[in-house]
């Protein structure tokens, strides 16, 4: 990834001044940008609500894909997104159409803004896998009472975000990541992201590492914050935590943040669009103006990223705030502005880290990808649907099923075992993952698995099929709750 540009050659940056609040806090932002002596040439573009009602249906015209493509930086004003109807978030459309795997949320206690935190000296950093994860969304109604949602989770998407947060730490001189997971629960997906973390960090010795739980790193956050330097962590548990840490120290309204891939980088404030305070001149623009200066840094121009860190450090640390801060005088977003702009030049008691150039080590497929020297069949998992009893449903199985060259071994309702019966009957819905044991694995064909679905289809309507495989003779599975 390419993060220099040429000091004395403008960088090309694509501006989306977005939905509500979008364009006051993204005008104010560019305004300071220019002003601290930084090379930039704006590209207006648009992507949100307007295209949402133009008809397009991915909330991003054509011109603002080719304008990101030729550029490759974005600053962005927050995008609506609709809920629960209409089209797909057209900020996840951008984010996965140029692969931006690493989500950076920087979360730092600021001066002059109190919170039951002040003092404790906070200083880390959220980093979030971006594309993957439940958050592929890939969801289907398995039946009219069960909804399905695929948590998908890769080793080259593991290994992307890791050796992004790796850099990260050698850019801005940190010491220590952790890497934050439910790997107790789900051994397979977060177990692979554990796991090709330690792998990755093996060509960082000199940065220290360690293992969390999420749950306790959430726990951990609001007990001990400052034992924090950099948080890695999978996309919808850095989706929670990121804003849980932004609370830490003052709320989304100072909360900035990066989407970045090996070709582009996005900067962008995390609050949403505020449509009720949009136009009021009340709008807080912290956040976008920290993620203006995480763009400066990021394309090499860093002391003026540094001289307008600084302004906006001295502009809090005198007291000038906007109303959602503000204990006192409140100003409005263009004369927070104009105070920033005036400080321009001038340092507060607060330092600003040291920032390198953020350098991602670049991963393909076949850098990742694991190929098993052995692959041994084990079973089939059919999920059926029926309001039957776990043990009509197993007797009927059994019986339609024999001379399939399968054998009928366990069945889960939710991930519980419910036959055989372990003598407690947990609440069923109608939803059964049945598990096939193939008698004999040399004889293994997919003609097998279509005769044995021949043979549940009269008895039950299928919705789902999974192989069951075991990879250099670790099981490629997990068992139900109570399976033996």
């Amino acid at each position: 990834m390419n993060s220099l540009s040429h000091p004395h050659s403008p960088a090309g940056v694509t501006v989306i001044g977005g939905d509500g609040v979008g364009p006051e806090v993204v005008q104010a932002a560019m305004a300071l940008v220019d002003a601290s002596g930084a090379t930039i040439a704006w590209e207006m573009v648009e992507a949100g609500a307007k295209s949402f009602a133009r008809g397009i249906d991915s909330g991003v015209p054509d011109e603002t894909f080719e304008s990101i493509s030729r550029n490759k930086v974005v600053l962005k004003g927050p995008l609506e997104t609709p809920i629960g109807h209409g089209g797909k978030s057209a900020n996840v459309t951008l984010r996965k159409t140029f692969e931006t795997f690493a989500n950076i949320r920087p979360t730092r206690e600021l001066p002059g803004i109190i919170t039951p935190f002040s003092g404790r000296g906070i200083d880390l950093v959220i980093v979030r896998e971006n594309v993957e994860d439940l958050y592929a969304g890939i969801e289907h109604m398995q039946t009219p009472n069960v909804a399905q949602c695929l948590k998908l989770i890769s080793r080259l998407g593991c290994q992307r975000v890791s050796s992004a947060a790796f850099a990260l730490a050698e850019s801005e001189n940190r010491s220590q990541v952790t890497v934050a997971t439910k790997a107790n629960i789900m051994k397979l997906t977060e177990g692979m992201f554990k796991s090709e973390f330690e792998d990755v960090a093996t060509r960082y010795p000199h940065i220290q590492t360690n293992h969390l739980l999420i749950d306790n790193c959430a726990h951990q956050l609001v007990v001990h914050p400052e034992q924090f330097d950099i948080v890695l962590t999978t996309n919808m548990n850095g989706d929670i935590i990121s804003d849980l840490a932004s609370g830490l120290v003052g709320g989304l309204g100072v909360a900035p943040s990066a989407n970045i891939g090996y070709e582009v980088a996005m900067f962008e404030a995390v609050h949403g669009s505020a449509p009720d305070i949009a136009g009021k001149d009340i709008a807080n623009p912290t956040a976008m103006i920290l993620s203006a200066v995480m763009m400066l840094r990021h394309i090499g121009q860093f002391e003026p990223a540094e001289k307008l860190e600084q302004a906006l450090f001295l502009t809090l640390e005198e007291g000038i705030h906007t109303s959602d801060i503000a204990t006192g005088e409140a100003y409005g977003t263009a004369a927070f502005t104009a105070a920033v702009m005036e400080r321009l030049g001038k340092e507060s008691s607060v330092p600003s880290r040291e920032h390198r150039a953020f350098e991602i080590a670049p991963v393909t497929t076949a850098d990742s990808d694991v190929h098993p020297g052995s692959r041994t069949k084990v079973g089939v998992d059919v999920f059926v649907e029926s309001s039957d009893s776990p043990e009509q449903i197993a007797h009927t199985l059994t019986q339609v099923t024999k001379n399939t060259g399968f054998q009928l071994k366990m069945m889960s309702n939710r991930g519980i075992q419910v036959w055989p019966s372990r003598g407690v009957q947990p609440s069923v819905v109608d939803h059964f993952r049945c598990r096939f044991s193939v008698n004999d694995p040399a004889a293994w064909s997919d003609e097998m698995v279509l005769g044995l679905l021949a043979k549940v289809s009269p008895a039950y309507r299928w919705m789902h099929v999974e192989k069951l495989e075991s990879h250099n003779g670790a099981l490629g599975f997990t068992k139900a709750q109570g399976e033996n």
